[in-house]
């Protein structure tokens, strides 16, 4: 108890971070604030027994691809673990790479080179995202689902419990918008 109450500070301040630089962003369907999907993102790994470098990785996890924050930013605020953390969950590809079929395999093969703890991550991310695509979605919840079908093959080493969630999410989206 005395290590999750040490940890509360870095936890609240990447909360801060994470709302900062998301600042008026929208989810996309919901109009709700960005953040919101941060916090449920990191919940989630905290309910699984997430560490507080997974925690803190799950609220920062998209600042790096949707926000002005660098890898540099994040390293200089939070440290080398989690700036580590947060480059294994931001995308390796970049536009120039390809089509989205090539981008998505170049994401996906650097997923696959991540620590279990950065799959487990991503399995709550995952989760988060499926949910409100299959809920709130149109014809892109058909290509996303593909491509996250995929993208769980590689994150077998995340949480087992969460991995099962994340499989049962897409085979409900599967069932509502595939056939």
């Amino acid at each position: 108890m005395s290590q999750d109450l040490a940890a509360l500070p870095l936890v609240l301040d990447a909360c801060a971070f994470a709302t900062r630089m998301h600042g008026k962003q929208q989810r996309k369907y919901t109009g709700e604030p960005y953040v919101l999907h941060c916090l449920e993102v990191a919940r989630t790994v905290a309910d699984v027994g997430g560490t507080p470098t997974m925690i803190v990785a799950a609220l920062l996890h998209d600042v790096i691809e949707d926000t002005e924050a660098t890898i540099e930013d994040v390293r200089a605020a939070f440290g080398e673990d989690i700036a580590q953390g947060v480059a294994w969950l931001t995308d390796a590809s970049r536009p120039e790479d390809g089509n989205r079929a090539i981008r998505k395999a170049i994401d996906r093969a650097h997923l696959a080179r991540a620590p279990a703890e950065m799959k487990t991550v991503k399995l709550a991310d995952v989760i988060s995202n499926t949910r409100s695509i299959v809920e709130h979605g149109d014809g892109f919840a058909r290509v996303y689902l593909r491509e996250i079908s995929s993208l769980l093959e590689v994150l077998t080493e995340g949480d087992p419990a969460l991995l099962r969630l994340a499989q049962a999410e897409v085979e409900r989206g599967t069932a509502k918008w595939l056939t």
